[in-house]
């Protein structure tokens, strides 16, 4: 793990940690069955962000203005959310064109979150897709 990410786990509170580190691991895990090997973790605005040079940045991070959810960020100006929407409709929760939002101790859907997440990381292949090829 990145210093600057693990420091940034430290902040967390413990059941906020815990909830973070399985997305972490669904990005990374998500990299790795893509064969994107030039994943780079590292912080942007402060939160944990991942790289891939085929791919849109995905960040993912909680607020305590939200005490009780966290979110994952993409890119606003790609069309990953959009795509998101048409491909799953109600099965996330969305925040505009920008984030999916969970809520702490719910549920997450892995097969489709690490669906959007490989579209993510490989959107520069995809863009010119309909639905970025889903």
């Amino acid at each position: 793990m990145d210093l600057s990410v693990k420091q940034k786990f430290e902040t967390y509170p413990d059941e906020v940690s815990e909830s973070l580190l399985v997305i972490r691991s669904l990005i990374i895990n998500t990299a790795n069955e893509h064969g994107i090997a030039d994943l780079i973790e590292t912080l942007k605005w402060g939160e944990p962000s991942y790289i891939s040079k085929i791919g849109s940045t995905i960040r993912y991070d909680w607020k305590p203005k939200f005490p009780n959810e966290y979110r994952i960020y993409f890119h606003c100006q790609t069309t990953l959310v959009d795509t998101f929407k048409e491909v799953y409709g109600k099965t996330f929760e969305y925040e505009g064109n920008r984030a999916l939002i969970f809520k702490l101790g719910d549920h997450v859907p892995t097969k489709e979150l690490s669906h959007c997440i490989s579209m993510a990381l490989r959107y520069k292949k995809l863009k010119h897709l309909d639905l970025l090829g889903a």
